[in-house]
């Protein structure tokens, strides 16, 4: 009798579904809410760089005036900043502004040279347009600033922030992102470029 009630017993709880979907939820209740997290921290990423584009093209384009005074150039930083932080609040972002003569420098970033004999290399005796006029022919000829008139600008601004959600800690990611929007602009021709010295390579 009393194996017969134990059985009956072990039947009815084997049998019992009640809270099964407590379990189930259980396990997948993690996995969901990181799916979750993961596509708001992508979203949040994607928006925020959009918004520091937008705004880069736009404090570019500015910069490139004659009136962009170094004055006017930090005013613009700091309104980038502003609508930025306003999407990131405790973000931070840095600025560098770097000016060439021509796209075609700003591509190659070496002082152009006449390669006379076609190997590739400024060898010795061969000209070169000593661009900063230092004497030397230089590999990255970009200077610090927004540069002269004509001169063509790399505005660049770059976003640190911290991650909204906790997933980087659970997939072993640093929390530290990094965002860099860059526009390339020519200034206006409001006055003419200086004379290009020509130096020899040794």
């Amino acid at each position: 009798m009393r194996k017969s009630a134990y059985r009956t017993t072990i039947t009815r709880l084997a049998s019992d579904k009640r809270g099964a979907t407590i379990i189930e939820f259980a396990f997948v209740a993690p996995v969901f809410l990181l799916i979750i997290m993961f596509l708001f921290d992508t979203a949040y990423y994607y928006y925020a760089r959009a918004v520091l584009g937008g705004e880069v093209q736009a404090a570019g384009r500015s910069s490139t005036l004659e009136t962009a005074t170094d004055e006017a150039q930090t005013a613009l930083d700091n309104h980038v900043t502003a609508v930025v932080q306003q999407v990131v609040p405790h973000g931070t972002v840095q600025f560098s502004r770097k000016s060439f003569r021509s796209y075609d420098q700003a591509a190659t970033r070496a002082e152009p040279f006449k390669d006379a004999n076609g190997n590739g290399t400024c060898d010795e005796g061969e000209f070169f347009e000593d661009t900063n006029g230092n004497g030397t022919r230089d590999l990255d000829i970009g200077s610090d600033g927004q540069g002269n008139a004509r001169d063509v600008t790399i505005y660049t601004a770059t976003l640190h922030y911290h991650r909204l959600f906790p997933i980087a800690t659970m997939m072993g990611w640093s929390n530290d992102m990094s965002i860099s929007e860059s526009t390339i602009l020519r200034n206006q021709p409001f006055d003419k470029q200086s004379a290009v010295k020509e130096g020899t390579c040794s």
